[in-house]
């Protein structure tokens, strides 16, 4: 099992003026603790989970070109890219870039979206959910074009390319993961199953649902379901002198039995040196026999 930090919060002690040191310090003890892999969300305001609007929130893709300058091995996502934030012949652009900058490590995580808020706050452009979710269908048929050798033309219902040239190609082979977050059993699931690399789940009840449901969509397309890497979102908290570890590892050990192959954690006190070096001693170094 690999594990994974969700970067969910920029709001530290030293404000804006250390942002960018405190991100960069993060990304680099996570790669140094053997994380396989670092993610922010592509949201313009917080969302309330984690606090009120208003606290500080960093644009996606430029944060993950940023710590792409400050790290050598981990792989960078987005948990997840809302897909009518960017238009997706400039979307595959940007995660190109960003793969090609970053020596082949890109992902691109995508989503139908959600936060109307946000949107309406900042005018961004947000059709409801079942036109979401058809320009999602689309934007992952665009990307993989684009990751291919073809230059053809694009007519969707939504999206019109006339030619899907993108120079240079990827580094990654034969394109950057293409991730789906959520669990929507009869469109975000099916999209898995049609187009993606990974999915990522939540650690409930209902997860083994949730991969039956999964497998059932990939038989019905022809996909061999051990092609999909089965992710979960979750959180983390060892405690600073490690003392919730072993409650966490039962969780992990519970996962992998399930067929989790990375769980990706927002990791409390994350800016804190000691976290992420305990997680990386007490959790990694375990879990990835599993």
């Amino acid at each position: 099992m690999k594990i994974g930090v969700h970067i969910s919060q920029q709001t530290f002690p030293g404000g804006p003026a250390t942002l960018s040191d405190d991100l960069a310090a993060i990304a680099r003890r996570a790669e140094d603790a053997g994380l396989d892999r670092i993610s922010v969300m592509d949201h313009v305001w917080q969302i309330g989970v984690f606090g009120p609007p208003e606290l500080e929130m960093l644009e996606a893709y430029t944060t993950l070109g940023y710590l792409a300058a400050h790290t050598q091995r981990l792989k960078l996502l987005t948990m997840v890219t809302g897909v009518t934030y960017r238009e997706p012949g400039l979307l595959a652009k940007i995660v190109t870039t960003l793969d090609v900058l970053s020596h082949g490590r890109a992902m691109l995580g995508i989503g139908a979206a959600w936060n109307g808020e946000e949107s309406e706050g900042l005018g961004l452009f947000f059709p409801p959910t079942a036109e979401r979710f058809e320009r999602l269908a689309e934007t992952l048929q665009i990307v993989r074009q684009m990751w291919s050798d073809s230059e053809e033309p694009f007519h969707g219902k939504h999206y019109h390319l006339g030619r899907t040239l993108n120079s240079p190609q990827p580094l990654a082979r034969p394109h950057p993961p293409i991730l789906i977050g959520g669990g929507g059993e009869k469109k975000t699931l099916r999209l898995v199953a049609q187009y993606a690399d990974a999915t990522n789940l939540f650690p409930g009840p209902e997860l083994p649902h949730k991969l039956d449901v999964l497998r059932r969509h990939c038989a019905d397309v022809g996909r061999d379901y051990g092609e999909i890497e089965k992710t979960v979102t979750m959180r983390f908290d060892v405690g600073r002198d490690g003392g919730n570890v072993p409650a966490m590892l039962e969780q992990l050990r519970a996962l992998a039995d399930l067929g989790i192959q990375e769980a990706h954690g927002t990791l409390a006190d994350v800016s804190e040196p000691w976290a992420l070096e305990v997680l990386g001693e007490k959790v990694v170094s375990v879990v990835a026999d599993w």
